[in-house]
Order: C-alpha cells, then sequence, then structure tokens
C-alpha cells in the first residue's frame, strides 16, 4: 500500500477481513441498504464476496484478481460489489453457501456469489483464477458473461432465481410424528466406525479435520455402553493428531486440518475453535482415562491460547493466518541447518532425530517437526538418556527454538472477538479447571465470562462481534447457545449459583428469540434481527456443532438440572423436528445425538447439601472432578434459599445432623439421603 491509494468503503469497518480489501481497486461496499440500493438504481447485479481474514485462498484471489486494476474495472463498471466476513455474519454465509453447494455440488472461501438486486443469487461459485485455466472459469469470462445474461436474457434470470428462492423457501424440518430414538446414536457409531482409518486415526481421507464433536460423542457412548471400539477410535485420533504436524510443536496448538491422511501437513491456520473443542476433547479423555498424555497436550493448548490469542481484556482473538512473508506455513517451518544453528550440535542431533528434521525436509525443502515416525522410549536408550532427561532437552531445545520463531514476521492475527468463539474456550477453560483442579483455568474462563457480559451483552441482547471498542450484530443462535454451555460448565466447577441462574435466563431468551413457532426448532438467526431472503435452520455439524445441536444438548441438560419440564418439551420437539435429518446421516449431527446419551440411557441426579469447608464436600467434589461423568447432573450449595429461586424442587431438600448430605436421583426416583461419602462414591462408582 502507498499513500497515493484511495480507500473504498471498508476503511471505515472493524472487520480486519474487510480491511484487507479497504485498499483494492475494487469499489467494495459492505453489507447494507447503499449498496442494494445503488443496485437497483442502476439495475446493475450484485457480487458477493464472502470470507475471512486467515483464508488462503481468499488472500489468492485476492491478490489476482481484487488487487488487479483489469478485473477491478470490470466488477467496478458491471456490478455492485459487495464483500462479507463470514465470521462477522455467518447468517449470511449460511444461506448462501446452501445455495452454492446445490448449485455447484460444493462449497467453501472465498465464496462467490452473483445476484440480483434483490439478493437472489443466480450464478455461484467458490475460488475463481483471473483467467480461465485448469478447467475452471476465470473471474473475467464470469464477470462479462454474467453481466450481458442479466441484461439481456432476463428470461433465464427469472428462472434460475425463482428455482433458487423456491429452494430456500421448501420447508425441510417440520415437526412430525416420528421422534429420533437411542438407535440413531447406534447408527452414528456404526457410521464412525466404518469411516474411521484404522491406520492413522480420524475420519474419512484427506484432507482430515480433527472433529472433537465425534470424539466427544464417542467418549459419551463408550462411558454408557462399554463399546471399547469407541474409545479405541477415541485413542488412536487423539494420539496421531498430537504426534502429527497439526499439532505446533514448538509453540503448541493445533492447525485447522491436515491436508494428508498423516496428520503431517497441515493447513496451518489456528482457529479459536479448535483451541476450545480440542482443550475440551484432550480433557475429557483424559477424566475418561487417566492417561497423562491428554492432560499434557490440555494445558500446553491452554499455554499456547494465553500466549498468542488472548487479549489484555482477558477475551479471545478468532484466528492466525496460515500465511507469512506471503508463503503458507513460513512462520512454522524449519530447515535442517537453521536448528542446529539454534541449538547446537549436541541438542542439534538430539532434536532433528526426534522430530523427523532432515535435510530434504518435508514440506517444500523444509520441516514441519512431527513425532509421527518417533519412540520416544528407543530414543532415549539411543542417547543414552533417562527418560525424565530426555523430556528435559527437549524442552530446552523447544523453548530455544520458539524464541528464534518469535524473531520471524508472525502471521495476521484476526484479533476480533465473537461471542461464540469465546463461550466455547470458556466452557473448555472451565472444564479443564475442574479436571485438572487448577483455579488458574477457571479464572481465566471467569474473566473471558466477564468480558463477554460487559461488552457483548447490550440491552440484555447478546450481540456477536467486538473489535476496538466496537459492538456489532445481533448474536445467532451459535452465541446464546454455546454461551449457555459455557455458563453451565462454569456452574459444573464453582457450583456459583448465578452461572446457572444466567444459563436458565439465556435458555428462555433464546427460546423466544429463535424457536420456530409453526414448524419447531431453532432459527440462526433471531425474530428480531436483519431480514435476508431466508431464515436458515440448520442441524448438521460443521468445524464445530450446529446451534441447533449444542441447543438440544443444553437444554437436555438444563432440564435434568432444574426440573422443568418445558425445557424437556423442547428437547422432545427436536427429536421429532431434525428426525429426517437425523435419521438420514445421523453422523452429520453426532453432538446433537449427545443429548440422546443423556434422555434415552440411565441418568443420575446428585444433590448435596453442605457447607464450603466441610472435608467430605470437598472430597465428593474433588473425586467427581477426576471422572468423566457426562450422565450426571450435579447441584451442590450450602444454602437452599438462593438456588431454590432457580430449583424450585431443592427447596424441600434437607441436611442430616448438620452434615453434608447427598441425594441422589434416578429414572425420576430418589433414594433416601445419605451422609455415608462413601456409600455415595460406591453408588456412583468413583471410588
Amino acid at each position: 500500500m502507498t499513500s497515493k491509494q484511495i480507500p473504498n468503503r471498508l476503511i471505515a469497518e472493524k472487520s480486519p477481513y474487510l480491511l484487507q480489501h479497504a485498499y483494492n481497486p475494487v469499489n467494495w461496499y459492505p453489507w447494507s441498504d447503499e449498496a442494494f440500493e445503488k443496485a437497483k438504481h442502476e439495475n446493475k447485479p450484485i457480487f458477493l464476496s464472502i470470507g475471512y481474514s486467515t483464508c488462503h485462498w481468499c488472500h489468492v484471489m485476492a491478490h489476482e484478481s481484487f488487487e488487479d486494476q483489469e478485473v477491478s474495472q470490470l466488477l467496478n463498471d458491471r456490478f455492485i460489489s459487495i464483500k462479507v466476513d463470514r465470521e462477522e455474519r455467518p447468517d449470511i454465509d449460511s444461506i448462501y453457501m446452501k445455495v452454492c453447494q446445490r448449485m455447484t455440488g460444493h462449497g467453501g472461501w472465498p465464496l462467490s456469489i452473483f445476484m440480483t438486486p434483490d439478493q437472489v443469487p443466480f450464478y455461484a461459485g467458490t475460488y475463481f483464477p483471473k483467467e480461465s485455466k485448469y478447467g475452471m472459469p476465470g473471474i473475467k469470462d464470469v464477470i462479462y458473461h454474467l453481466s450481458e445474461t442479466f441484461h439481456n436474457d432476463p428470461d433465464q434470470i427469472d428462472e434460475v432465481t425463482q428455482s433458487v428462492q423456491d429452494s430456500l423457501n421448501r420447508v425441510i424440518f417440520t415437526k412430525g410424528q416420528e421422534r429420533v430414538s437411542k438407535e440413531a446414536t447406534e447408527q452414528a457409531f456404526h457410521e464412525l466406525s466404518q469411516t474411521f482409518d484404522s491406520e492413522y486415526g480420524g475420519f474419512e481421507s484427506a484432507p482430515k479435520f480433527p472433529q472433537p464433536h465425534h470424539l466427544m460423542f464417542l467418549m459419551h457412548d463408550y462411558k454408557l455402553t462399554g463399546e471399547t471400539l469407541a474409545l479405541q477410535m477415541v485413542e488412536k485420533t487423539l494420539d496421531a493428531m498430537a504426534r502429527g504436524g497439526l499439532y505446533d510443536h514448538i509453540g503448541f496448538g493445533f492447525a485447522r486440518y491436515s491436508t494428508d491422511e498423516k496428520w503431517l501437513v497441515p493447513h496451518f491456520e489456528k482457529m479459536l475453535y479448535d483451541q476450545a473443542l480440542l482443550l475440551m476433547a484432550y480433557t475429557e479423555a483424559y477424566q475418561l482415562t487417566g492417561n497423562s498424555f491428554y492432560k499434557q497436550i490440555s494445558e500446553q493448548i491452554i499455554t499456547f491460547v494465553s500466549r498468542e490469542m488472548m487479549s489484555e481484556e482477558g477475551a479471545f482473538f478468532s484466528a492466525i493466518d496460515a500465511d507469512s512473508e506471503g508463503k503458507e506455513g513460513e512462520y512454522y517451518v524449519w530447515g535442517r541447518r537453521e536448528v542446529y544453528q539454534v541449538l547446537g550440535d549436541e541438542l542439534g542431533d538430539l532434536y532433528t532425530k526426534t522430530y523427523n528434521i532432515t535435510t530434504e525436509g518435508n514440506f517444500h525443502g523444509k520441516n514441519i517437526p512431527s513425532l509421527i515416525y518417533t519412540n520416544l522410549e528407543t530414543l532415549a536408550d539411543e542417547f543414552k538418556l533417562s527418560q525424565d532427561a530426555l523430556n528435559s532437552k527437549l524442552e530446552e531445545a523447544r523453548q530455544k527454538l520458539l524464541e528464534a520463531r518469535e524473531q520471524r514476521v508472525y502471521p495476521h492475527l484476526d484479533d476480533k472477538t465473537l461471542t461464540s468463539w469465546n463461550a466455547m474456550m470458556i466452557a473448555a477453560l472451565a472444564k479443564a479447571g475442574q479436571a485438572f483442579q487448577n483455579k488458574k483455568y477457571i479464572d481465566m474462563a471467569n474473566r473471558a465470562r466477564q468480558f463477554v457480559e460487559e461488552k457483548l451483552i447490550v440491552d440484555d441482547r447478546v450481540m456477536a462481534r467486538y473489535r476496538d471498542g466496537d459492538v456489532k450484530y445481533k448474536g445467532y443462535l451459535d452465541d446464546y447457545a454455546y454461551l449457555i454451555w459455557a455458563f453451565l460448565e462454569l456452574y459444573d466447577a464453582t457450583f456459583e449459583q448465578h452461572h446457572l441462574k444466567k444459563a436458565k435466563n439465556l435458555a428462555n431468551q433464546m427460546i423466544d428469540l429463535f424457536w420456530d413457532e409453526e414448524y419447531g426448532g431453532f432459527y440462526f438467526s433471531g425474530m428480531d434481527s436483519e431480514s435476508l431472503i431466508s431464515r436458515d435452520k440448520e442441524i448438521h455439524d460443521g468445524a464445530a456443532p450446529s446451534g441447533n445441536s449444542v441447543a438440544t444438548v443444553v437444554l437436555s441438560r438444563l432440564a435434568n438440572l432444574t426440573g422443568e419440564t418445558e425445557l424437556a418439551d423442547c428437547v422432545e420437539d427436536l427429536y421429532h423436528v431434525f428426525y429426517p435429518a437425523i435419521s438420514r446421516i445421523p453422523e452429520a449431527s453426532t453432538y446433537f445425538l449427545k443429548s440422546l446419551l443423556i434422555t434415552e440411557f440411565q441418568s443420575y441426579e446428585v444433590v448435596v447439601l453442605g457447607e464450603k469447608e466441610d472435608e467430605e464436600r470437598s472430597q465428593l467434589m474433588e473425586r467427581k472432578s477426576e471422572h468423566f461423568l457426562p450422565n450426571m447432573s450435579w447441584l451442590i450449595t450450602e444454602e437452599r434459599s438462593g438456588l431454590s429461586e432457580i430449583v424450585p424442587f431443592i427447596k424441600d431438600y434437607q441436611s442430616i445432623d448438620d452434615k453434608t448430605t447427598v441425594y441422589i436421583c434416578e429414572k425420576f426416583a430418589c433414594q433416601r439421603p445419605t451422609t455415608d461419602i462413601y456409600e455415595v462414591f460406591v453408588k456412583l462408582q468413583i471410588e
């Protein structure tokens, strides 16, 4: 950029992605009434480009086309061009991504939509090169052809747009007689076992995504059914991901996905939601297995996030780019000689052997450190080191390499704060704080929670995005559902009543704002949000669980905690509404199926009355924290008056002889209360 360049309208935006395009010669508009009114006034079609700031192919298309004078002039002459950050406006992205998938059979980013001034698409695609090549139409040809068709063949445009509108208006989800049942969980397990890669872990073939919601479902399923293959799939995948190049062995944290089946070569961008969901998965795996390796990875994720993705106020940034200095992965890869320059000969020999650093490299002549081919026990013997000494030397090497790496040009950081992604991280930190009995993690979760409450809830309405003092966009279903999850995990970690109260209040607001009164299920956008060409409803999980999936699980948990039948009724309706989609491909909604594991299998409601300082209460909480107990709802309190406002049934519970007293209920029947803490351990199988 030079001082002579004149910015376009995006210069006034806060989105890092939009600001990346503020000096393009394309006359970009943000999504706005001004853009649509101009398109109508000038009778021009609209080019809608959707992406995000850490998207590699978005960068490529921007450099090839949007920074190019010839392409820009074509767009400026023939279209009104609109840029949208998909992370700020997932409501817009969701609708037009569905259109692209239906028109072309695939989707992705950058998402390129050509539409009428009334916002209805007539052509869609993803990345277009500047010139036609590789069997792909070039953006120049597409611009020319579509603008000519728009003006000279309106009947064709009308035919396509009517077909698109009819497709969007078709009611897909409606409450019927049939209901999702526990058989869907069995079918999902079967489907996952069929697509599981028994050699390298993970599901399907390359590219491989972490899909932590699959792993969370499988752990929950194993806990209830004892199906050993479920746990084996989880452990194989968690081990392989953490040993491969998907994991940053120098700075920690996971990349977005692996381009190969071995988890060796990642797409290097790091997303906050991946760190949060994988932290949750590794933490639960530690609770389930007691494997200290999972605790180590969990704590390293937290170390990375707190160092590189946390603001001074304690909130969390969105993503770190894959590219630096114009090259993908440049910040993360190493030449063999570089490693020796930093570590010297002795430590260099150990590190290059351990992490498979070679002269030829494994990524464009350089190396992605990995442990895929390493046996640490054999290595310790080879270097005549104890395991502790080996670990100590490798940690010394890691720190030196990290210090050296920090001198490089750092990738672009997308520093906006998204409510839903922050809520995921809050939930994961609260879970980790509880499991590892580390108050620091719970404090981190509470600090981020406080930021969200102070900055991202305006007039009692959850908002979606904060950046540089600017709060924008009414929150979506995901923001509410994930925030409820965060408050439930905070309550489960601390048993502070206000967390449960906020979860309950948010659930009521979520139902009021997003519930489809006519057909059932939750819409993605609220009834008070901007009107788009369609009001979308999503059940299938993507890189993260869908809003309806998370909403179903948190409402199931809240119903068990509070005894409110209205919440249970809502869950029951969701089982009917989404029956067609779930029964067809249960594997696509594994997080939704966790609610069935809660409602259709044996569960316990545990009420503990006792003072915080009481030793037996402390023992019980410690034992609870150590175990993976997905089908137990816990209410723990020293006084019932405040909690009875949130959980009315608890007002009838009494402590015995001023001792810590435990009530255990199962299948809507409560056993006699007990003060024998060891009896509780045996009954709940947490000895």
